[in-house]
């Protein structure tokens, strides 16, 4: 349970996070969590004596994140809590409500780089293939599948498509981070996977409660994305962004642009796609010592 919000933070915080939602779209999960870590932090800002945000200093933070450590936090999750604090600064110094950011500069545990998990092509083609029939929900399953490793989609993204995304014209269009746009193309096994789920699959489990959404679940209603999740779980016993790891690895194992790859995942910066050119680089070292007689 995040703790309670002490009273000179209330309004500060409640009015950021309202900004979060609204002016930069950010998703109700995201949302909750600089929720549950901004009132986890001025909760221990109380205790420390700040009775305003402008009284928290830089010692106050560093006690925040040497208590999350005691606690026994991940270095990751203490990374994200510290970060969740320096945008909330950020924010009221742009706006002119504090003077400086008391977490700006403030060291916190290291994070060891951690690739991302790639499936093997060969045998994520091979499931993807086996499951076959006609069965509504078959049809679906294979859809969400099919476009998760297809078009490398984030969740959140193929949970927002509409019935209106049918892919005719060979793209479809996704509401991406932040409310951007961007086009990306559908191969043929994916876009018949689409038609056919379409055609057979949402008809037989769609209600009125499932809307304008493209994917239904068992009750007919709207299938969010925890229910994508389960999806792929039960059929590849892995997540969703292990398929949208595998597509971007798998396009520049075969040659695809970096850049390319970039615009395909909705990447902002290119120094977040260049992750996946060191998992290339593993699978070649692998590659050699495997196959070389000199290796």
């Amino acid at each position: 349970m995040p703790a309670v919000l002490p009273d000179f933070a209330r309004d500060e915080v409640e009015a950021y996070l309202s900004r979060l939602e609204h002016e930069r779209q950010l998703s109700a999960h995201t949302v909750a969590s600089y929720r549950h870590d901004l009132g986890d932090f001025f909760a221990l800002a109380f205790k420390a004596g700040a009775d305003r945000i402008g009284a928290v200093d830089r010692r106050i933070v560093r006690r925040y994140i040497a208590n999350l450590t005691t606690r026994g936090f991940a270095r990751r999750s203490i990374a994200r809590k510290a970060s969740s604090v320096r945008a909330f600064y950020a924010d009221e110094v742009r706006r002119g409500n504090v003077d400086t950011n008391p977490a700006e500069g403030v060291s916190v545990p290291r994070i060891s780089q951690t690739l991302p998990r790639v499936l093997p092509a060969a045998g994520l083609i091979s499931l993807l293939d086996e499951l076959s029939g006609s069965e509504p929900l078959i049809l679906r399953d294979r859809a969400v599948l099919e476009l998760l490793y297809g078009c490398g989609l984030r969740v959140a993204e193929l949970a927002g498509m509409t019935t209106a995304d049918t892919a005719a014209d060979g793209f479809i269009r996704i509401v991406g981070k932040g409310r951007k746009d961007r086009d990306v193309p559908v191969g043929p096994q994916a876009r018949d996977a689409l038609t056919r789920y379409i055609a057979n699959g949402r008809p037989a489990l769609a209600t009125d409660n499932a809307g304008s959404a493209l994917w239904v679940g068992s009750r007919g209603g709207k299938l969010d994305s925890r229910g994508i999740r389960r999806i792929v779980r039960l059929r590849l016993g892995t997540y969703p962004h292990a398929l949208r790891h595998s597509f971007a690895t798998h396009l520049l194992e075969g040659g695809a642009d970096l850049r390319a790859v970039q615009e395909l995942l909705g990447h902002n910066e290119l120094a977040t796609t260049q992750i996946y050119t060191s998992v290339t680089k593993d699978h070649l070292k692998a590659t050699y010592e495997r196959s070389h007689p000199r290796a």
